[in-house]
């Protein structure tokens, strides 16, 4: 009884305060916030008992390694609820007569966005700190572009399909972090140094170069219900995949050439 008590409470406070109309944004943002802050704790923590390597790092590489935990996890959350809102929710499917899909969006929906948010603010912060340590100019371009379209879909309740379509391309995150940490370390002649890279070329081109062709023959199919956003809706939803894709395009190039290179040495 005691716990049925308690699991009926923390229903009650996820419906009623989490996933209330006008606190989704605020407690989805800050929970993403927090949880960026317990993942970073946790991989410190875990890190340090199991992985020898760990200890012999800079500082610099530690907060790193950390680091990229937090985008990782980030990326599994945010890939699996995109391919469900895009592929398997009826949310924004063609046979619910709801509206136009780019004007629909729901409390969880706008609350997964919100922790989006709050991992994009709090890696893009963690950006600015250690600059250029943890990422380039490129990085903060790219952090910027997200952080603004998903706020912008998150608050406005406009184009969220669009912009799940594009947070799909999140799915190449954990080979290049996986990458990183088998370069550090020191297992770049490891054969699973050489299946990452083959992993993360054919990841790439399905959720970065081939995705993004279908989401701008989507978005022109769709031009009539895009025009009715407002107009920096218009100009997000035209403007940043188009940016995004030439970035991963130069990106892919790197790749391509890095696979190369290390396929040579192989030969």
């Amino acid at each position: 009884m005691a716990i049925k008590s308690y699991q009926n409470q923390a229903e009650l406070l996820v419906r009623d305060y989490l996933l209330a109309d006008p606190f989704v944004p605020y407690t989805s943002v800050l929970g993403g916030i927090l949880a960026c802050k317990m993942v970073y704790d946790i991989m410190q923590l875990i890190s340090s008992f199991y992985f020898r390597s760990y200890a012999a790092l800079t500082k610099i590489q530690k907060i790193e390694w950390n680091n990229r935990g937090i985008s990782t996890l980030h990326a599994i959350f945010i890939t699996i609820m995109s391919v469900y809102f895009v592929i398997f929710a009826d949310l924004f499917s063609d046979r619910r007569l709801a509206g136009l899909v780019i004007f629909r969006s729901s409390p969880l929906s706008t609350f997964v966005l919100g922790v989006s948010v709050g991992y994009f603010l709090a890696d893009l912060g963690m950006i600015f700190w250690l600059y250029p340590s943890l990422g380039g100019m490129e990085y903060v371009l790219h952090h910027l572009f997200s952080l603004v379209s998903v706020a912008y879909s998150m608050l406005s309740g406009e184009g969220q399909f669009y912009t799940y379509m594009v947070l799909i391309s999140e799915a190449t995150t954990p080979g290049i972090n996986l990458r990183w940490y088998l370069d550090t370390a020191g297992m770049k002649r490891s054969n699973t140094y050489l299946l990452n890279g083959l992993a993360i070329f054919f990841a790439w081109l399905g959720a970065r170069v081939l995705l993004f062709f279908y989401i701008f023959y989507d978005v022109y199919l769709h031009s009539y219900q895009v025009n009715q956003m407002q107009p920096f809706g218009r100009l997000l939803v035209y403007g940043v995949p188009s940016v995004l894709a030439i970035m991963n395009l130069l990106w892919f190039a790197k790749i391509v050439k890095g696979l190369k290179k290390t396929l040579a040495k192989r030969q």
